[in-house]
């Protein structure tokens, strides 16, 4: 353990993010310098808080199994190479989950019975950051190859796990993405602001050297390249697609112009920022934009119509406000659902809590002009007289997702669907077609980052040994495990 002590001395710190006024004007990380160097000056002391539990719960929060308390040591004695060991022991990218994952290790972390916990998620991205800059993230190629080769399908955090486990192994692989460039979500759904695409770009980068060959700009599906021909070309198939499958609102006036889905919205804002060029680009420079959605997809959307110079913003969730404290019926250790703050909430706009859009209002050209809103009671029922109206005449839809596309490879492949029209997959990720597995938000449905890489490890394992007979990768979790996050 750490400081035997250092509970009882510190209190929890985090990274000072750059002033308001200054990061609303670009695009780069809300943190000076990148998170990690914000953080060096006190990551020591914050490690030092993570006291000897006896049962560290935070272990059961992180889907992943992250061994927080070693690094927590080796961080406090300042072992930075041992600690970076320690953390992709069991996460292939601490740089993106140390950026994006809501962190359910810090809500089962011990001390937060009755302390603020340690900042795990700090720790965690100093320890990859300065890992980087020292030069000490190699690639590691396999030894050996099998002669087995394998396809994923999807280049987003639960495929690229799959695929650097796979490559590891000695199978011979490739990723298949639709999009001009490797990345999933990560690419063009997470804005700059958030995680500054050079961090993807690196670690695609380490990939490629280990064998991964990447296959941009490729729809595996349509009629050049069909899923039996996918099948008669390779071992195995791991399906990482994702839940693209928007959820829609069917109300009154949705056919208005200047409606659309986060997803139309947030890629063509990234793309931007990185100086590309844009046809008819979604913008919300000079105008009322309502987010419907009150996410962490919304909060994106939020911050990047921030940036574009939106005139105002108004961010719209049908559930109640939730509570500072955590909810007696979410105890420690669960994932609590409390009122959060994100960078882009610092930045601006207004949230609307316990509302429903009844209508979008048109004007004389058929565009969105306003929103016709009720508040909802707890069992979301209108309130009889609460109903108005706000300008708009840019709406963001931001309310999740459903599920995965069904029309091309899934419909192609003949796999088998749940009740939640998610491909099925049993205890050892494989669909009902022999050869072909599942990982991430394609079978588990809408979720995490750090579900997605803990599941695209999983899917690694069992592909390994289907291949094989046996395998030593290691397989965090079952599929649907939910331990402690809600």
């Amino acid at each position: 353990m750490a400081d035997p002590k250092g509970f009882l001395k510190h209190g929890r710190e985090v990274a000072s993010r750059r002033e308001v006024a200054e990061r609303v004007n670009d695009w780069d990380e809300v943190y000076p310098d990148g998170i990690g160097r914000a953080l060096l000056p006190i990551i020591n002391t914050q490690a030092s808080r993570c006291m000897d539990c006896g049962i560290p719960f935070c272990h059961q929060g992180c889907p992943l199994g992250n061994i927080i308390p070693e690094w927590n040591d080796l961080v406090w004695r300042d072992d930075w190479d041992g600690a970076m060991d320690r953390l992709h022991a069991t996460n292939n990218f601490p740089e993106f989950t140390g950026r994006l994952c809501p962190a359910p290790c810090e809500s089962a972390c011990v001390l937060g019975i009755n302390q603020d916990p340690v900042t795990i998620k700090n720790v965690e991205v100093s320890i990859i950051d300065r890992a980087w800059g020292s030069g000490y993230v190699r690639p590691q190629p396999p030894e050996w190859l099998s002669g087995k080769t394998v396809a994923v399908i999807g280049s987003g955090p639960a495929g690229l796990a799959a695929a650097q486990q796979l490559t590891r192994a000695g199978h011979t692989v490739a990723v298949y993405e639709r999009a001009d460039k490797i990345g999933g979500l990560l690419r063009y759904g997470i804005p700059e602001f958030k995680m500054e695409k050079k961090h993807l770009d690196r670690r695609l980068d380490q990939m490629r050297r280990e064998g991964t060959v990447f296959r941009a700009g490729v729809t595996v599906g349509d009629e050049s390249f069909t899923g039996p021909q996918l099948l008669a070309r390779y071992d195995a198939v791991v399906l990482a697609m994702g839940a693209t499958h928007a959820r829609d609102l069917p109300a009154t006036g949705r056919e208005l112009g200047g409606i659309h889905q986060a997803m139309e919205f947030l890629p063509q804002g990234n793309r931007a920022s990185l100086g590309e060029e844009v046809q008819d680009q979604i913008l919300a420079t000079g105008k009322d934009v309502v987010i419907i959605g009150g996410g962490d997809t919304g909060a994106d959307c939020l911050g990047t119509s921030i940036r574009q110079g939106a005139r105002s913003i108004t961010q719209l969730e049908i559930m109640p406000r939730p509570g500072e404290d955590r909810p007696a019926g979410q105890p420690w250790p669960t994932y609590p659902m409390t009122f959060k703050v994100s960078s882009a909430h610092e930045e601006g706009g207004e949230r609307v809590y316990a509302v429903s859009t009844q209508e979008f209002v048109g004007d004389a050209d058929g565009n969105v002009a306003a929103l016709r809103l009720v508040e909802v009671d707890a069992k979301f029922q209108p309130v009889e007289g609460s109903e108005r109206e706000i300008p708009a005449q840019l709406v963001l839809l931001a309310m999740g997702f459903v599920g995965p596309e069904k029309a091309g490879l899934v419909e192609q492949l003949e796999v088998e669907l749940d009740e939640r029209g998610n491909v099925k997959r049993d205890a050892s990720y494989a669909s009902s077609v022999p050869g072909v597995f599942v990982a991430g938000d394609v079978g588990r449905g809408q979720s995490l980052i750090v579900w997605a890489i803990a599941e695209g490890r999983s899917a690694a394992a069992a592909v390994d040994a289907y291949l094989t007979g046996s395998t030593t990768l290691p397989a965090p979790i079952k599929p649907h495990e939910r331990p402690l996050v809600v």
